[in-house]
Protein backbone atom coordinates (compact mmCIF):
# COMPACT_ATOMS: atom_id res chain seq x y z
CA UNK A 1 0.00 0.00 0.00
CA UNK A 2 1.11 3.50 -1.05
CA UNK A 3 1.54 6.11 1.38
CA UNK A 4 -0.94 8.83 0.08
CA UNK A 5 -3.57 5.69 0.53
CA UNK A 6 -3.18 5.43 4.19
CA UNK A 7 -5.77 7.67 6.69
CA UNK A 8 -3.29 9.72 8.66
CA UNK A 9 -3.11 11.21 11.99
CA UNK A 10 -3.73 14.85 12.26
CA UNK A 11 -0.45 15.34 13.95
CA UNK A 12 1.45 13.61 10.53
CA UNK A 13 2.51 15.49 7.80
CA UNK A 14 0.74 14.63 4.48
CA UNK A 15 2.59 13.55 1.84
CA UNK A 16 3.32 15.93 -1.06
CA UNK A 17 2.16 12.93 -3.36
CA UNK A 18 -1.25 12.92 -1.94
CA UNK A 19 -1.86 16.65 -3.02
CA UNK A 20 -2.42 15.78 -6.95
CA UNK A 21 -4.62 12.48 -6.34
CA UNK A 22 -6.54 15.22 -4.14
CA UNK A 23 -6.95 18.00 -6.23
CA UNK A 24 -7.92 15.51 -9.35
CA UNK A 25 -10.99 14.76 -6.83
CA UNK A 26 -11.29 18.31 -6.09
CA UNK A 27 -12.02 18.56 -9.91
CA UNK A 28 -13.77 15.85 -10.45
CA UNK A 29 -16.73 17.21 -7.97
CA UNK A 30 -17.00 20.31 -9.87
CA UNK A 31 -19.69 18.52 -12.34
CA UNK A 32 -21.50 17.45 -9.01
CA UNK A 33 -21.26 20.62 -7.49
CA UNK A 34 -22.77 22.84 -10.01
CA UNK A 35 -25.78 20.65 -9.45
CA UNK A 36 -25.74 20.37 -5.54
CA UNK A 37 -26.04 24.25 -5.09
CA UNK A 38 -29.00 24.85 -6.89
CA UNK A 39 -30.91 21.39 -5.26
CA UNK A 40 -29.45 22.32 -1.83
CA UNK A 41 -30.65 25.44 -1.70
CA UNK A 42 -33.80 24.51 -2.82
CA UNK A 43 -33.93 21.30 0.18
CA UNK A 44 -33.09 24.39 2.95
CA UNK A 45 -35.80 26.46 1.55
CA UNK A 46 -38.08 23.58 1.84
CA UNK A 47 -36.82 22.42 5.47
CA UNK A 48 -37.28 25.60 6.65
CA UNK A 49 -41.45 25.59 5.01
CA UNK A 50 -41.49 22.26 6.55
CA UNK A 51 -41.00 23.77 10.28
CA UNK A 52 -36.98 23.03 10.65
CA UNK A 53 -34.74 25.78 12.28
CA UNK A 54 -32.00 26.27 10.51
CA UNK A 55 -29.27 24.53 12.49
CA UNK A 56 -31.86 21.46 12.30
CA UNK A 57 -32.12 21.99 8.37
CA UNK A 58 -28.08 22.10 8.07
CA UNK A 59 -27.14 18.89 10.53
CA UNK A 60 -29.92 16.59 8.25
CA UNK A 61 -27.10 17.96 5.41
CA UNK A 62 -24.24 16.75 7.53
CA UNK A 63 -25.43 13.74 9.04
CA UNK A 64 -27.92 12.03 6.55
CA UNK A 65 -26.53 13.78 3.28
CA UNK A 66 -29.06 12.38 0.93
CA UNK A 67 -30.55 14.13 -1.42
CA UNK A 68 -33.52 12.47 -2.28
CA UNK A 69 -33.84 10.71 0.90
CA UNK A 70 -33.88 14.90 2.82
CA UNK A 71 -36.68 16.07 0.34
CA UNK A 72 -38.86 13.32 1.41
CA UNK A 73 -38.37 13.55 4.90
CA UNK A 74 -38.67 17.23 5.24
CA UNK A 75 -41.92 16.38 2.87
CA UNK A 76 -43.27 13.53 5.18
CA UNK A 77 -42.61 16.17 8.28
CA UNK A 78 -43.99 19.16 6.94
CA UNK A 79 -47.22 16.87 6.59
CA UNK A 80 -47.08 15.99 10.19
CA UNK A 81 -46.54 11.84 9.14
CA UNK A 82 -45.10 9.77 12.38
CA UNK A 83 -40.88 9.97 13.03
CA UNK A 84 -40.86 6.29 12.64
CA UNK A 85 -42.23 6.14 8.97
CA UNK A 86 -40.41 8.98 7.87
CA UNK A 87 -36.87 6.90 8.54
CA UNK A 88 -38.08 3.77 7.34
CA UNK A 89 -38.99 5.52 4.23
CA UNK A 90 -35.73 7.25 3.68
CA UNK A 91 -34.61 4.03 4.42
CA UNK A 92 -36.08 2.38 1.76
CA UNK A 93 -35.11 4.87 -0.60
CA UNK A 94 -31.49 4.98 0.40
CA UNK A 95 -30.99 1.05 -0.26
CA UNK A 96 -30.07 1.51 -3.68
CA UNK A 97 -26.31 2.87 -1.52
CA UNK A 98 -25.78 -1.45 -1.03
CA UNK A 99 -25.65 -1.74 -4.67
CA UNK A 100 -23.22 1.32 -5.05
CA UNK A 101 -20.66 0.15 -2.14
CA UNK A 102 -20.99 -3.58 -3.89
CA UNK A 103 -19.54 -2.11 -7.08
CA UNK A 104 -16.73 -0.17 -5.32
CA UNK A 105 -15.85 -3.07 -3.71
CA UNK A 106 -13.42 -4.73 -6.58
CA UNK A 107 -11.42 -1.03 -6.66
CA UNK A 108 -11.27 -0.25 -2.93
CA UNK A 109 -10.47 -3.83 -0.80
CA UNK A 110 -7.22 -3.38 -0.39
CA UNK A 111 -7.63 -0.45 1.80
CA UNK A 112 -7.89 -0.63 5.60
CA UNK A 113 -11.71 -1.07 7.01
CA UNK A 114 -11.53 3.11 8.78
CA UNK A 115 -11.09 4.57 5.47
CA UNK A 116 -13.76 2.26 3.74
CA UNK A 117 -15.94 3.18 6.51
CA UNK A 118 -15.18 6.81 5.68
CA UNK A 119 -16.31 6.92 2.15
CA UNK A 120 -18.83 5.01 2.50
CA UNK A 121 -20.45 7.58 4.89
CA UNK A 122 -19.66 10.05 1.63
CA UNK A 123 -21.49 7.78 -0.91
CA UNK A 124 -24.19 9.76 -2.96
CA UNK A 125 -25.35 8.57 -6.46
CA UNK A 126 -23.30 11.04 -7.81
CA UNK A 127 -20.07 10.67 -6.52
CA UNK A 128 -20.21 7.08 -7.08
CA UNK A 129 -21.16 7.69 -11.04
CA UNK A 130 -18.23 9.33 -11.31
CA UNK A 131 -15.67 7.57 -8.94
CA UNK A 132 -16.97 3.96 -10.38
CA UNK A 133 -16.55 6.06 -14.01
CA UNK A 134 -12.72 6.95 -12.78
CA UNK A 135 -11.96 3.40 -11.66
CA UNK A 136 -12.76 2.04 -15.07
CA UNK A 137 -9.04 3.40 -16.27
CA UNK A 138 -7.67 4.51 -13.76
CA UNK A 139 -5.87 2.69 -9.88
CA UNK A 140 -8.12 3.76 -6.98
CA UNK A 141 -6.74 6.45 -4.72
CA UNK A 142 -8.01 7.55 -1.30
CA UNK A 143 -6.78 11.03 -1.79
CA UNK A 144 -8.77 11.46 -5.09
CA UNK A 145 -12.09 9.37 -3.20
CA UNK A 146 -11.62 11.90 -0.53
CA UNK A 147 -11.00 14.88 -2.31
CA UNK A 148 -14.36 14.05 -4.60
CA UNK A 149 -16.78 13.36 -1.46
CA UNK A 150 -15.58 16.21 0.97
CA UNK A 151 -15.61 18.58 -2.05
CA UNK A 152 -19.26 17.65 -3.14
CA UNK A 153 -20.37 17.28 0.61
CA UNK A 154 -19.38 20.48 1.49
CA UNK A 155 -21.09 21.77 -1.39
CA UNK A 156 -24.61 20.25 0.03
CA UNK A 157 -23.80 21.74 3.16
CA UNK A 158 -22.78 25.49 1.87
CA UNK A 159 -26.00 25.22 -0.12
CA UNK A 160 -28.67 24.03 2.69
CA UNK A 161 -27.11 26.65 4.85
CA UNK A 162 -27.84 29.32 2.47
CA UNK A 163 -31.48 27.91 1.72
CA UNK A 164 -31.94 27.70 5.31
CA UNK A 165 -30.96 31.50 5.65
CA UNK A 166 -33.36 32.43 2.82
CA UNK A 167 -36.07 30.46 4.56
CA UNK A 168 -39.54 31.60 3.45
CA UNK A 169 -38.44 34.53 1.53
CA UNK A 170 -38.09 32.52 -1.61
CA UNK A 171 -41.78 30.83 -2.27
CA UNK A 172 -42.11 28.41 -4.66
CA UNK A 173 -38.55 26.38 -5.61
CA UNK A 174 -40.13 25.43 -8.64
CA UNK A 175 -40.68 28.89 -10.06
CA UNK A 176 -36.81 29.32 -10.33
CA UNK A 177 -36.23 25.88 -11.51
CA UNK A 178 -34.72 24.06 -8.58
CA UNK A 179 -37.57 20.92 -9.33
CA UNK A 180 -35.62 20.39 -11.92
CA UNK A 181 -31.78 20.49 -10.53
CA UNK A 182 -31.57 16.84 -9.67
CA UNK A 183 -33.17 15.42 -12.98
CA UNK A 184 -31.07 17.33 -14.93
CA UNK A 185 -27.69 16.18 -12.69
CA UNK A 186 -28.82 12.37 -13.53
CA UNK A 187 -28.99 12.66 -17.11
CA UNK A 188 -25.28 14.41 -16.90
CA UNK A 189 -24.26 11.56 -14.96
CA UNK A 190 -25.95 9.12 -17.46
CA UNK A 191 -24.17 10.67 -20.39
CA UNK A 192 -20.93 10.63 -19.24
CA UNK A 193 -21.65 6.76 -18.59
CA UNK A 194 -22.61 5.59 -22.06
CA UNK A 195 -19.09 4.76 -23.86
CA UNK A 196 -20.37 1.73 -25.47
CA UNK A 197 -23.62 -0.59 -26.31
CA UNK A 198 -23.56 -1.95 -23.65
CA UNK A 199 -24.30 0.54 -21.39
CA UNK A 200 -26.70 1.74 -23.65
CA UNK A 201 -28.84 -1.03 -23.64
CA UNK A 202 -28.03 -1.29 -19.87
CA UNK A 203 -28.93 2.10 -18.98
CA UNK A 204 -32.22 1.87 -21.84
CA UNK A 205 -33.23 -1.56 -19.96
CA UNK A 206 -32.97 0.15 -16.27
CA UNK A 207 -35.01 3.16 -17.17
CA UNK A 208 -38.14 0.26 -18.76
CA UNK A 209 -37.97 -1.91 -15.90
CA UNK A 210 -37.97 1.62 -13.37
CA UNK A 211 -41.10 2.70 -14.78
CA UNK A 212 -42.89 -0.47 -15.52
CA UNK A 213 -41.99 -2.01 -12.01
CA UNK A 214 -43.19 1.81 -10.67
CA UNK A 215 -46.37 1.50 -12.26
CA UNK A 216 -46.65 -1.99 -10.79
CA UNK A 217 -45.76 -1.56 -7.25
CA UNK A 218 -45.53 2.24 -6.23
CA UNK A 219 -42.60 2.97 -3.70
CA UNK A 220 -39.18 3.53 -4.09
CA UNK A 221 -38.28 -0.14 -4.89
CA UNK A 222 -38.61 0.46 -8.63
CA UNK A 223 -35.12 1.97 -8.75
CA UNK A 224 -33.17 -0.51 -6.69
CA UNK A 225 -34.86 -4.00 -8.50
CA UNK A 226 -34.84 -2.23 -11.84
CA UNK A 227 -30.70 -1.81 -11.30
CA UNK A 228 -30.52 -5.76 -10.60
CA UNK A 229 -32.42 -6.57 -13.44
CA UNK A 230 -30.73 -4.25 -16.01
CA UNK A 231 -27.59 -5.45 -14.63
CA UNK A 232 -27.99 -8.60 -14.54
CA UNK A 233 -29.26 -8.99 -18.61
CA UNK A 234 -26.59 -6.47 -19.12
CA UNK A 235 -24.26 -9.15 -18.19
CA UNK A 236 -26.02 -12.08 -20.01
CA UNK A 237 -26.22 -9.98 -23.31
CA UNK A 238 -22.64 -8.91 -23.08
CA UNK A 239 -21.65 -11.56 -25.69
CA UNK A 240 -24.32 -10.27 -28.22
CA UNK A 241 -24.46 -6.72 -27.49
CA UNK A 242 -19.90 -6.60 -28.74
CA UNK A 243 -21.06 -8.18 -31.91
CA UNK A 244 -23.33 -5.23 -33.00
Amino acid sequence: MQPQDEVLPRDVTVPVAVAPLMWQGVRAALPIVLGYLPLGFAYGVLAREAGFNLWETVLMSVLLYAGSGQFIAVSMFGSGVAAAAIIFTVFLVNLRHLLFSASLVPHLRRFRPAALALLAAEITDETFAVAINHYSDHEAHLPYHFGLNLTAHFSWVLASLLGGLAGNLMGDPARFGFNFALPAMFIILLVLQLKDKQTLVVAALAALFSVVIALLWPGSWNIILATVIAATLGVILEPWTGKF
